[in-house]
């Protein structure tokens, strides 16, 4: 049955919100699996403005919306509108998803689990004790960094354009991650507050640093989380002889599905990991999250390869 048809004064709404939004495809994946699942759900797309976050906000309240996913420019300014948040969002300093409750709004990232589920299904191993390089510092960067820092990989180089920002974020995610461990691989997304000593060695630098090639070239893994490989007339932001066969090169944009850094990569003989699988496993636990239902992986996976 077309969803469109199906909606009803009992239909529960889910959404996204964002500055731009149009080129989400989350509607797509979460509506097919919904629809799936035999929920009578619906997902739906908001453009919110940057300076109209508190009238959405209390808009979604007001209208019983069940739970929110946050995109850009957003995941930061909706911090000061939640009631609690969890220990990945709060490590992360970054909120992905929120879920509205009777006495409040909670707030989680599901970025961090979502970025490694992807790698478990590829069956590519987590680099514990090795070097990675994450290319860019901003919410889905932080997010990264921080499951990767709580796996115990040996040291993690964050490179930005706006190098203060790469450093600021490596100084801010190591105070806050050698307080606590939180366990974030669990399937059923279990919080765990353990004592743990910190040994991942987080730091910055610019694409320009002299430093830049050996770090790429002796690492493990390169995650790419900028935008850069959503336009392909765009040159490479690193040199490609830098990349090692034995690298995972792993770049979160999924549009195109293969960019130009993962077809370099391939070119090189390295293991490569599509952004789609990030997308698709961080949108699954909220899903989970919001219904209470786990979705079909493999509906949400077809929805989004029709276009």
């Amino acid at each position: 049955m077309d969803r469109r048809q199906a909606i009803t004064g009992h239909t529960k709404i889910v959404g996204v919100i964002g500055s731009p939004i149009n080129h989400s495809r989350s509607p797509q994946m979460h509506n097919a699996a919904l629809s799936k699942a035999g929920l009578d759900f619906v997902y739906v797309p908001f453009h919110v403005s940057a300076d109209a976050i508190d009238q959405a906000i209390n808009g979604f309240k007001a209208l019983k919306i069940i739970g929110i996913n946050v995109t850009l420019p957003h995941k930061q300014s909706v911090i000061p509108y939640l009631t609690s948040i969890s220990h990945e969002a709060d490590l992360i300093g970054a909120v992905n998803t929120l879920t509205f409750l009777d006495n409040g709004i909670h707030g989680d990232n599901t970025d961090a689990p979502g970025f490694l589920r992807a790698m478990n299904e590829n069956n590519i191993p987590i680099p514990i004790g090795k070097d990675v390089v994450v290319l860019g510092a901003g919410g889905s960067a932080r997010a990264i960094v921080v499951a990767l820092a709580l796996a115990d990989v040996n040291s993690i180089t964050i490179v930005n354009r706006t190098v203060p920002k790469a450093i600021t974020l490596a100084e801010e995610l190591t105070k806050k991650i050698s307080k606590q461990y939180v366990d974030i691989m669990s399937k059923d997304n279990v919080e765990k507050s353990v004592d743990v000593t910190f040994d991942t060695n987080i730091t910055g630098m610019g694409f320009d640093d002299k430093q830049l090639p050996e770090a790429i070239v002796n690492c493990a893994m390169l995650v790419n989380t900028t935008s850069s490989g959503m336009d392909e007339s765009q040159p490479l932001l690193i040199n490609q002889e830098w990349l090692q066969s034995e690298t995972i090169v792993y770049d979160i944009v999924y549009t195109p599905p293969i960019t130009k850094l993962l077809k370099a990569a391939q070119e090189m003989g390295c293991t490569t990991i599509e952004g789609i699988g990030m997308l698709i496993h961080q949108g699954a636990i909220a899903f989970e999250q919001w219904t209470g239902v786990e979705p079909c992986v493999n509906t949400m996976k077809n929805a989004l390869l029709i276009n």
